[in-house]
């Protein structure tokens, strides 16, 4: 996919390394990025002020499609991606009919050729149904037209450490990776949020956070016994910071990722019982967003996702306890991400290319994404105003869904243009 035969020139915008310089695409394609650049016919913009990041690439999102259309579809999740600057979303297995097969993978992969607004990479599911008993047709997705590289059951834990095992041993055949959703169903049963101090005055069933850690703790220590790739979604406890940096230490092939709500949000949101605040897993409290902020600074934690859950409006117009768990996350992670950690000097611009383009980018094995602005590399880019301020609205999302526990809330920086394969695919606000 190119933009067309007209070359374009990005005049004057500022690279996540702090240098400007200009950028120039021919046939989708960076062919040049230096000072002062001509090019005889190029459409030239101007991006004086703005920052230019690789495309951002999401290892963690719920497209719904096929089977929950009601809440978003592969069109309107790459709508939502391109406004918040994505270029590449990773589709969760827990569809209906689940991505436990190639035929599935294979037609949410077609799904994200049609809309063409950036690539769509399936997940297939770890095992049947993702009920956590029988291992997928992992070998078949792997060799399908989707190339599927990364398992997970997301929205359910890989519970039985024997499952897990296999799931491991079977992945590092082919370099694939398990990404497991943290949470021993045993100590989560009807919990409703964060055990603490606020689920205890509420009245809410706690979800106490040894039930993530000890899954954490477990999964590590299987991946270094079988030698394989393990990826930990939506981390959210300080001491899953402190476990996962001791399996570093120790040399586990073990990555990680924090959504942006739970580096912004707490438990203390649900006071007012309202479900817009209910998640998977839950907020957590003010010690915890330090250290998964310190986390993410510091490489403990690898990568942004967004985890976003797309939900029709009767699935949290209800009820805390009969309220779906989620919220959505892809059109407002960049401006979150630039408020707790480069507004606060935890992250610079090039660290959050790396933890939100280069590191997601090569955990997943997507080799056209995640390769900076260099000549030669697809013309990916984000094109952030850091200095842009604007307030949230629910009723002006791309997704189909309005599930956003952002509203009225005011950020900072937003982004304004993304280029895929050069092809401007959204611009100030509108879908291009």
């Amino acid at each position: 996919m190119t933009n067309s035969l007209r070359a374009i020139i990005l005049k004057g915008g500022t690279l996540a390394d702090g240098s400007k310089r200009d950028v120039l695409i021919n046939d989708g394609v960076i062919t040049s990025v230096s000072q002062n650049l001509l090019s005889e016919g190029a459409d030239v913009i101007d991006t004086e002020g703005l920052i230019l990041l690789s495309g951002l690439v999401d290892l963690h999102t719920h497209l719904r499609e096929p089977g929950r259309e009601d809440s978003e579809t592969v069109l309107t999740g790459s709508q939502a991606g391109v406004k918040g600057g994505y270029v590449a979303l990773s589709a969760m297995a827990n569809t209906s009919p689940v991505a436990d097969t190639a035929g599935v993978v294979e037609q949410v992969f077609r799904l994200g050729k049609e809309a063409g607004l950036l690539d769509v990479f399936p997940i297939g599911a770890v095992t049947q149904g993702i009920e956590g008993k029988i291992l997928a047709e992992i070998g078949a997705m792997a060799d399908s037209v989707a190339r599927v590289r990364v398992f997970s059951d997301d929205g359910n834990c890989v519970s039985d450490p024997l499952v897990m095992r296999r799931a491991l041993e079977y992945v590092k055949k082919f370099g694939g990776v398990i990404a497991q959703h943290a949470q021993e169903p045993a100590l989560t049963s009807g919990s409703q949020m964060n055990e603490g101090i606020v689920s205890a005055t509420l009245g809410l069933k706690g979800w106490p956070a040894v039930a993530e850690e000890a899954i954490i703790a477990r999964d590590v220590l299987l991946a270094e016994h079988v030698g394989s790739r393990l990826h930990i979604c939506h981390l959210t406890t300080a001491g899953g910071v402190e476990i996962i940096r001791w399996a570093k230490a120790r040399g586990i092939n073990v990555t990680a990722e924090v959504t942006p709500h739970h580096l912004l949000l707490t438990d203390e949101l649900a006071r007012s019982y309202d479900p817009i605040f209910k998640v998977n897993p839950p907020l957590r409290t003010d010690a915890d967003v330090i250290a998964l902020r310190s986390g993410l600074a510091d490489g403990t934690i690898d990568i942004v996702a967004t985890d976003h859950a797309p939900h029709p409006g009767e699935s949290k117009e209800c009820e805390w306890q009969e309220a779906a768990f989620g919220m959505l996350g892809l059109e407002h992670a960049l401006s979150i991400i630039s408020q707790t950690m480069v507004e606060t000097g935890l992250l610079d611009w090039a660290g959050v290319q790396n933890r939100m383009s280069i590191a997601p980018a090569v955990i997943g094995g997507y080799s056209d994404h995640g390769r900076g602005l260099e000549p030669g590399s697809p013309a990916h880019i984000t094109v952030i105003n850091p200095k842009a301020p604007y307030r949230v609205d629910r009723d002006n999302l791309a997704s189909k869904s309005r599930n956003t526990p952002f509203h009225g809330m005011e950020f900072s920086a937003q982004v304004v243009a993304t280029y895929f394969h050069g092809r401007k695919v959204f611009s100030n606000g509108r879908m291009a």
